[in-house]
């Protein structure tokens, strides 16, 4: 009786641990400030296997995504981003990444964020 039942109490627990969310639900920050920073913010995140929906706020900086975790996580989510020239708070982009943006997109200078505001 004991075996049976330590076996099953493993069998869930085995289980448990290795379901993961098909449709997890995440937002991060992500710096950029117009409507082409968006499309290439939701472009490089569409491109992340695993990842359903990206969308980018221009105002808020908020990208809210959804994605099945056993495709992908939020840590390669974030480089694809900043491979394509867009920081987040946790990964910064390459000076050579934010330099191939439009100069419209350069959210790291004061002047082109006030003349997006």
């Amino acid at each position: 009786m004991k075996t049976v039942f330590l076996s099953l109490t493993i069998l869930c627990m085995t289980t448990l641990s290795f379901a993961q969310n098909k449709n997890a639900k995440a937002s991060i920050e992500v710096d950029g400030v117009c409507m082409m920073c968006k499309n290439r913010i939701e472009k490089a995140s569409l491109k992340t296997k695993g990842v359903k929906s990206a969308v980018w706020n221009v105002d808020t900086h908020e990208l809210r995504l959804i994605f099945d975790e056993n495709r992908t996580d939020l840590t390669t989510i974030q480089k694809k981003i900043v491979s394509v020239g867009h920081d987040t708070k946790e990964f910064k982009a390459t000076d050579e990444a934010y330099d191939s943006v439009h100069p419209c997109c350069k959210y790291r200078e004061d002047e082109v964020v006030e003349e997006h505001k």
